[in-house]
Order: C-alpha cells, then sequence, then structure tokens
C-alpha cells in the first residue's frame, strides 16, 4: 500500500516537471527550482514541495546568523539576574553614602546654629545694660569732675573745723561714687584710669584702650607716655565702652 502512494507521488512530480518551458512562460511565473531542489526531487521516494523547502533554508540561515550574533558580541547579549542585582546594589550603595553624607553635614549645620544660638544669647545677656551704661557714664565723669574740684589743702585735719561742711559733702560725694561703682562693677562695669602707675611706671599709650587727644613734649618722660589724662575709661565685660581720653608725649 506505501509503496503504491509513493510510486503515485513520484509519477505525479514526473509528469509536472515535463511540462514544456513555453508552458510556463506563458502562465503566471514560477519559481524556477534550484539544481539542489532537483536532485533532491530525483532522489527522494517522495514529493517534496520547492517552497517549503525554500522557507526551511531561510530559517536555518537565520537561526545561525542569530547564534552568530550572539557568539562574536557584536548583538546585545542578554543581562544575567547576577549582573542586574550587582548594578541594583552598587546604585543602592551610592544612595545609603549620598544620604549619610546629607545627614552628616545637616548635623553638622544645627550644631554650629546652636552654638552660634548660645553665643548670641550670652552676648544679649551679658551686654544687656550696654546702653543704659553709655548713658551712665556722663553721670559719674560729673561726680569725679564734682570730687576733683575741691582742692586737697582743705581736706586736711587742720582744716576739720573750718571747712567741716565741705569736708562732709566731699565724704558724702565720695562715699556715693563708690556705692555707684561697686553696683556697676557688679553688672561687669569698669573704670580704668591712665594716671595710675602700673609696677612704678608711667602708663604707654594703648590704642586698644585708650584715645589721644593730643601730643606735647616732655623732657622727663619717654616717647608714648600717658602725660595728661583728660577722661577715664570704661569698660563692660572685658569690651571696651569708652576709651579713656589722654595726652602723649612725643618729643621727637
Amino acid at each position: 500500500m506505501l509503496q503504491r502512494i509513493i510510486l503515485r507521488q513520484r509519477r505525479a512530480v514526473q509528469s509536472a516537471w515535463s511540462i514544456s518551458p513555453s508552458t510556463f512562460s506563458s502562465q503566471a511565473p514560477f519559481r524556477q527550482a534550484s539544481p539542489l531542489q532537483q536532485l533532491c526531487l530525483k532522489q527522494a521516494p517522495f514529493s517534496v514541495s520547492p517552497l517549503r523547502l525554500y522557507s526551511t533554508q531561510n530559517e536555518t540561515a537565520n537561526k545561525e546568523e542569530a547564534k552568530k550574533d550572539n557568539g562574536d558580541g557584536n548583538g546585545k547579549e542578554a543581562e544575567s539576574p547576577e549582573d542586574a542585582f550587582k548594578k541594583e546594589l552598587e546604585a543602592k550603595n551610592k544612595e545609603v553614602v549620598d544620604l549619610k553624607d546629607k545627614y552628616l553635614r545637616s548635623v553638622a549645620d544645627f550644631r554650629n546654629l546652636q552654638e552660634r544660638t548660645k553665643r548670641d544669647i550670652d552676648s544679649a545677656r551679658i551686654f544687656a545694660i550696654q546702653r543704659f551704661a553709655v548713658d551712665l557714664l556722663e553721670s559719674i565723669d560729673n561726680f569725679d569732675r564734682a570730687l576733683s574740684v575741691v582742692p586737697a589743702d582743705k581736706l586736711t585735719a587742720a582744716q576739720a573745723e573750718a571747712n567741716k561742711d565741705l569736708q562732709d559733702l566731699h565724704q558724702g560725694l565720695k562715699m556715693t561714687e563708690n556705692i555707684l561703682m561697686g553696683t556697676l562693677k557688679k553688672h561687669g562695669l569698669e573704670r580704668f584710669d591712665p594716671a595710675e602707675l602700673v609696677e612704678g611706671k608711667t602708663q604707654k599709650f594703648n590704642p586698644k584702650l585708650h584715645e589721644a587727644t593730643f601730643m606735647a613734649k616732655a623732657a622727663d618722660k619717654e616717647d608714648g607716655d600717658i602725660m595728661y589724662v583728660q577722661s577715664k575709661g570704661y569698660s563692660l565685660n572685658g569690651r571696651v565702652l569708652r576709651a579713656a581720653k589722654v595726652g602723649v608725649v612725643k618729643n621727637d
């Protein structure tokens, strides 16, 4: 039975190929079989469709071309799960480093803000009476001028009976001044007198503490010595509130 079917198919194929070429030229054009297809038809015990053989050759060529692209590296290789995991891990590590850097910077800025705020609060507390103290300096200077007006010879014990009222007034002003300066000292306001001797020597001019109002020659003093005090200086918690006005020696 099988041999009869094969024999019929071979006869049908032979009869199809026995048609003259002119017959094919007058009809719709067919794809001419290649020598390889003719050889296959002669040797095959059954009929083979030329169209099927052509499509099979194309699929085989496409597969070989795809394998060649994947093998020589010209084509894009498929990314493995391990590579994808490594890339994702590197991205996460980079993100962690960036977030840690931002966190440390934020902490440092916050601490700097705390220290700066604390300094501002301390400065405001320490120098809160600065404006009040500046307005009070003129009254303190008036106390000093009133005490310096009284001659020293009228304050001696020999003149106690004759100038008792003057001595009592002078003593009252002196006590009031001492109490006032003691109270101001508790709040950080202190007075410094450039006329006072330091280790038995006249004080030198210091631009941070003194303000030179004039310069003059003095044979018994050196250049830069303070020879006259016009007004005393004041400081508030170490900060110069008002520089002392002085006259400075300049012999050159």
